[in-house]
């Protein structure tokens, strides 16, 4: 055992597990990870009227801190990873946005080495292969089609990192980079889509298993042409992104999602960019610049919705309180559904022994007052 120095004993919360919530509960970890409790331990944290849920993981995050991951240095990296480890994140996977080849492949071995020392759990790719019909705050000078060579060219760059792609299926080579991502073990995902209900079903036959930020930048539902929407929420076999802010999505789209969907294949995200932590102000998005005014981003020509400034404590506050979700859901969302999709579940997601201790702790009104990820407190909860 390793010595008492090493062991944080936290009591008198409630604890978010798999098989529900444990009240006035003791969690107990060693070293890094979670262990089994030892009875008659003194408590290091007296948490009681608190919260213990585990970390955060965002699949889905360009930014935040006035950084943004399309920077391609590892200093503004490490300061959009600190912003959201502070409001929960503990495992976040880096989103780049549409650009030159040469410049993602670029970013991508940067952010690969911050990858492969343990920052950040890897990269996805957001662009250039989407449809410039639904481009959203993507250059749409910089589109192309999805040709599987240049794609195949991008997930090489990033050095066994790449975790997703979001594409457009109903282009040209569509399917076929669906297959090629699917066969080398990425993650593709269907997103900035102009595709029918026919095709973007195709799309998950071929293998694509994620819709990115679901309703936003693709066909609304309709009653006679479902478009993307419908078969990517039908099939059990894809995992729906949501933007929980406020802004992307109306309570009850949210509410159809998980009515749909099920609480098991959905996963928040926040799509945040640099603004994510704070105030209004004009940033740049990729080649792009946004301003933010009231915490709503939009490109400054043209005015398209620009990601978010969400944070994912926010988007589990308003899941709670706005939604009106089980607390348990709202977790499952958070932690445990992306970290099943990027095959660290083993590692995290979920308050188990044996796993990373990845935790957040909330004070009664959910707000952060505590984050550990693997053992270390990024934010004490007895701080000021």
């Amino acid at each position: 055992m390793s010595p008492t120095s090493e062991r944080t004993v936290l009591t008198g919360a409630r604890v978010v597990l798999p098989d529900g919530v444990a009240e006035d509960a003791v969690l107990t970890v060693e070293g890094r990870r979670i262990a089994g409790n030892v009875p008659g331990e003194r408590p290091t944290f007296e948490l009681g009227g608190h919260w213990i849920v585990p970390g955060f993981v965002d699949l889905h995050v360009h930014g935040g801190g006035g950084a943004s991951f399309s920077s391609g240095t590892a200093e503004e990296a490490l300061k959009v990873i600190a912003t959201h480890r502070r409001h929960g994140t503990t495992t976040m996977v880096a989103s780049t946005v549409t650009g030159e080849l040469s410049d993602l492949a670029q970013q991508a071995a940067a952010l690969s080495e911050l990858a492969e020392q343990g920052d950040l759990a890897g990269v996805h790719f957001e662009g250039p292969f989407i449809s410039a019909a639904r481009c959203g705050a993507h250059d749409p000078e910089l589109l192309r089609d999805p040709d599987p060579t240049e794609v195949r060219k991008l997930v090489d760059a990033a050095r066994g990192t790449a975790r997703m792609m979001t594409l457009a299926p109903e282009l040209p080579g569509g399917l076929e980079s669906v297959r090629m991502l699917a066969d080398s073990g990425v993650i593709a995902a269907v997103g900035h889509t102009d595709s029918t209900y026919e095709a973007t079903a195709q799309a998950v036959e071929a293998g694509a298993s994620v819709a990115t930020h679901l309703f936003n930048a693709m066909p609304a539902l309709g009653h006679r042409a479902p478009g993307p929407v419908a078969a990517l929420l039908e099939d059990e076999r894809v995992t729906v992104e949501l933007i929980n802010d406020g802004t992307h999505l109306h309570p009850a789209a949210l509410e159809l999602a998980f009515h749909r969907a099920g609480a098991d294949r959905v996963a928040f995200i926040t799509d945040a960019m640099g603004a994510a932590g704070m105030g209004d102000g004009v940033y740049p998005l990729g080649p792009l610049e946004v301003e933010v005014r009231d915490g709503v981003a939009r490109l400054t020509e043209g005015g398209s919705i620009a990601g978010s400034t969400l944070t994912l404590d926010e988007a589990f506050r308003r899941a709670v309180t706005v939604d009106g979700l089980p607390v348990e859901d709202a977790v499952r969302a958070l932690s445990a559904v992306p970290a099943r999709l990027l095959g660290v579940a083993d590692r995290t997601g979920s308050l188990e022994a044996g796993k990373d201790a990845d935790l957040v702790v909330l004070d009664e009104a959910l707000s952060v007052v505590g984050v550990m990820r693997r053992g270390e407190w990024a934010v004490r909860p007895d701080a000021g």
